[in-house]
């Protein structure tokens, strides 16, 4: 017999539960279609989320960053507290950027548009994208959020199909590229479009008359697959801190202290440094999506995410620190802090399920580059390039190099970036030695050199961490290497800071490598001598920290 859930058979169940999966990866194709940046259409900076009526989610897209899709439905929840069920309108898109509502900075926008079904509410589609532009300065230097650009409460940008030309007009006035940024506003709005349509399609086909039985099921199953996962965890306190570069004057420390009892856990950041009034501030939101994101991929990796996936889990932070800022802190360049909160959930969880975790990531957090300017037409221009460092390594394989974790962001194609801006990338490759040594190794990181083709000088922002601090080892694996930025002179500049590219510059980009698992001793000799060949490590670092491994690896180390 098959298993029932709230009176849906198990296949049933799956059939339909895939489908809606497949509905907003739809919505994501659009949106990817249909964008104006490259940070949307190559660099996936994106999610696309379906939700019941009170904002639970119930399906995710595939890609794009789930970070977002976990936020995406708490902003949902806060524009019902403004515009409650009963005065949605078919074709109203409402938007915010608010850091505390939304997912965190300025930048990422989110549009929300009501699912209707036979004339009435039974649902909201959503989707946030980081958009190319929203005035003010994409910097970790910013004092407050007032620096940081324009700061949009929940408001129409659609009300009954009719767009409020308006607020469209006051906020393409304050941006620097308002072809793209309106582009990418359309292309949100086509891809709730599409995930309501297909929405209403779905239940014209279930015969179902909303989505209360069929989100009551998917959460509940989401739910119990975490609470199963999180209970195979021995009870216990586990804990670990982070230490980081953070700003000038104010390095950044995360605590973090994990409670397993019986199916639930609460993780709980007291004793985290205090809020700065420098952009490496998080929002709540932020925090508790970039929490329980690393933790579901490390426990219950398989089960497809929604709302019911995080029901088991906590998160507590103490207002006023860098991981709850209270408004109106500076928040630009909170993935600085955020995405450096799986590498302490995983430093203390290594602890007790050491084989379901990894190491620290180098690309954690995520080092961004901005590059803007004016063309040889006259024509302004804004690009940021997306490159990733190395994962750390896990106890049963090499980190992934290059590769994005824990955001989903991709580096996109650099033809696609050379085609919009006056840049060329004369190198991209991996950068040797950068994977931390272990019994498994490191991710590479990467080294790219970017050259201004540009007739006038082109402003650089950067955004980064890693320049002291190395992503870490795990059970005595050891750390990869910094990250580094060298300037046309040969001098190193900080990561958080701003420079200008003269026309015919070039600037060498060095990304941290990830950390590695493991004693270096247990390494085996031929992964050791594959690497090796591969140029992936130098003789150097083999005699240095594979000694068991120099009288027999190609080309003599020893």
């Amino acid at each position: 017999m098959n298993e029932q859930a709230d009176g849906i058979d198990a296949i049933t169940l799956e059939i339909w539960w895939s489908r809606l999966v497949a509905i907003v990866d739809e919505g994501a194709t659009a949106l990817l279609r249909t964008a104006f940046s490259t940070i949307v259409r190559e660099s996936n900076d994106f999610a696309t989320v379906l939700t019941n009526t009170r904002g639970e989610s119930i399906a995710e897209c595939s890609g794009g960053i789930p970070a977002f899709a976990g936020i995406i439905p708490r902003t949902i929840r806060a524009m019902l507290e403004k515009f409650p069920l009963e005065t949605w309108r078919e074709g109203d898109c409402v938007l915010t950027n608010d850091p505390w509502i939304a997912t965190g900075h300025l930048p990422d926008i989110t549009v929300v548009t009501p699912v209707f079904y036979k004339g009435r509410v039974v649902g909201f589609a959503g989707c946030a994208a980081h958009s190319p532009d929203v005035g003010g300065n994409l910097s970790a230097t910013c004092r407050d959020l007032f620096e940081e650009g324009v700061c949009i409460p929940p408001m129409y940008l659609y009300r009954a199909g009719q767009r409020n030309e308006p607020f469209v007009a006051l906020f393409l006035n304050n941006v620097r590229l308002p072809e793209q940024v309106l582009g990418d506003l359309e292309a949100q709005c086509t891809a709730n479009r599409v995930c309501c349509e297909r929405a209403a399609d779905f239940l014209q086909d279930s015969g179902e008359s909303d989505f209360e039985r069929l989100s009551a099921a998917v959460l509940a199953k989401a739910d119990a697959a975490m609470r199963k996962a999180i209970a195979a965890i021995p009870d216990g306190h586990y804990v670990s801190t982070i230490e980081a570069d953070g700003v000038p004057g104010y390095p950044t420390r995360i605590h973090c202290a994990i409670t397993v009892a019986g199916d639930k856990m609460v993780v709980d950041y007291d004793g985290t440094s205090a809020q700065v009034d420098k952009g490496t501030n998080c929002t709540i939101n932020y925090t508790r999506a970039y929490s329980v994101y690393p933790i579901k991929c490390a426990v219950d990796p398989l089960t497809r995410r929604n709302e019911g996936s995080y029901r088991a889990i906590e998160v507590r932070a103490p207002e006023c620190t860098i991981v709850n800022a209270q408004y109106p802190a500076a928040v630009a360049a909170r993935h600085l802090t955020g995405h450096l909160l799986s590498c302490a959930i995983y430093q203390a969880l290594g602890k007790v399920i050491p084989e379901q975790v990894i190491a620290d990531s180098g690309g954690a957090p995520a080092f961004r580059l901005g590059f803007a300017g004016v063309n040889d037409a006259g024509e302004r221009f804004g690009q940021i390039l997306f490159a990733s460092g190395g994962m750390g390594a896990s106890s049963r394989q090499d980190g992934l190099s290059t590769t994005a974790f824990p955001t989903n962001s991709g580096a996109g194609s650099i033809e696609a970036l050379e085609a919009v801006v006056p840049l060329l990338l004369t190198r991209k490759e991996y950068r040797q030695d950068s994977g931390g040594a272990g019994r498994f190794r490191g991710g590479l990181g990467q080294e790219c050199v970017v050259q201004s083709l540009a007739s006038r000088p082109v402003m650089m922002g950067m955004l980064g961490d890693r320049e002291s601090h190395p992503a870490m080892g795990l059970h005595g694996g050891m750390p990869g290497a910094v990250a580094q930025v060298v300037l046309p002179d040969g001098s190193s500049a900080s990561l958080k800071s701003q420079s200008t590219l003269l026309p015919g510059g070039r600037v060498v980009i060095r990304f941290a490598g990830g950390g590695g698992f493991g004693s270096p001793a247990q390494r085996d000799v031929s992964a050791v001598a594959a690497d090796l060949a591969d140029g992936f490590v130098s003789v150097e670092q083999v005699r240095n920290v594979y000694p068991q491994a120099c009288a027999q690896v190609h080309g003599g180390a020893q």
